[in-house]
């Protein structure tokens, strides 16, 4: 799956627009709740940084994952844990084609679900829920 197509998935579902916050990573972009909070960052790194091999560029996706699941899931190719990120509550996935479509975007709606939760006290005070 390409990160355009993430892009106008995440648009459609949930009217996210892909952030740029890092003049250095120009490639690199978040994707953000409505509550502010971060549900996945999308970067091209080299493999080599993931603990793969070669030293070519691969895009990926960072994504929440239930804490639970996150250590049986890293099991799987295409897998991995999530880069840069809290390696308990995030996991990193190849775009690369090695994981399916339907994979990436069930994983993309369980992270959104996931942080939907997040911050309960200030959205419970501002009356948000």
């Amino acid at each position: 799956m390409k990160k355009e197509e993430i892009f106008e998935y995440v648009q459609k579902q949930y009217g996210t627009l892909p952030e740029y916050l890092w003049s250095k990573l120009p490639d690199s972009a978040v994707l953000r709740h409505k509550n502010g909070k971060w549900y996945a960052v999308i970067m091209t790194v080299e493999k080599s940084k993931l603990g793969l091999e070669g030293r070519e560029l691969v895009d990926i996706i960072d994504v929440k994952c239930d804490p639970d699941m996150t250590n049986m899931i890293i099991q799987t190719y295409g897998f991995l844990p999530g880069y840069h990120m809290n390696k308990q509550h995030w996991i990193t996935i190849l775009l690369d084609g090695s994981v399916s479509e339907a994979k990436v975007l069930d994983f993309l709606d369980m992270s959104y679900d996931l942080i939907d939760g997040a911050g309960g006290k200030e959205e419970n005070v501002s009356g948000l829920q």
